[in-house]
C-alpha cells in the first residue's frame, strides 16, 4: 500500500486562534489520530482521560486523550475528532476515526483522500 501524507490544520476546540498545521501520513491502521505532546501543548490541548494503545511493533502504551478541531486540506468544513498525545517530536497520523467524521475513503494507489457517502442505518420501530 502506498504511505502518503496530507497538511491539517489542528485548533483547540474552545479556542481557535490557538492552532498548528503540519502534514500528517494517513494511517487507516490506526483508530485515532497520533499528535506529539509537544504540539499539542503549543494549543492547550486539555485531555479528557487516557487510553491504552498497542503500538505497530506490539507493544502496550497508556495516553492522554482528548479532542481537536481538524481542517483537512482539500474537504470541507472543522470537525472535532479524538486524538492521542503521542511523544515529542513523534509522527503525526491521522487515524480511521478523523477520516471517518470527514466521509473520506483513501486511494493508496493514487495517493489521495477522496469524499464518500456516509452510510447511515436507521431502523423503524413500532408498537
Amino acid at each position: 500500500m502506498g504511505m502518503f501524507k496530507q497538511k491539517v490544520k489542528v485548533s483547540n476546540p474552545e479556542k481557535s486562534n490557538l492552532w498548528f498545521e503540519n502534514d500528517f501520513w494517513i494511517d487507516t491502521g490506526a483508530i485515532y489520530t497520533l499528535i506529539p505532546q509537544n504540539y499539542l501543548n503549543k494549543i492547550q490541548f486539555e485531555p479528557e482521560s487516557t487510553r491504552n494503545i498497542v503500538l505497530a511493533d506490539g507493544r502496550t502504551d497508556r495516553k492522554l486523550f482528548g479532542f481537536c478541531k481538524f481542517e483537512i486540506e482539500g474537504q470541507e468544513g472543522k470537525i472535532t475528532c479524538p486524538v492521542i498525545a503521542g511523544v515529542d517530536d513523534s509522527v503525526f497520523l491521522l487515524g480511521a476515526t478523523a477520516l471517518e467524521n470527514f466521509s473520506l475513503e483513501v486511494d493508496p494507489v493514487n495517493k489521495r483522500l477522496h469524499q464518500v457517502m456516509a452510510i447511515m442505518a436507521g431502523f423503524i420501530v413500532s408498537k
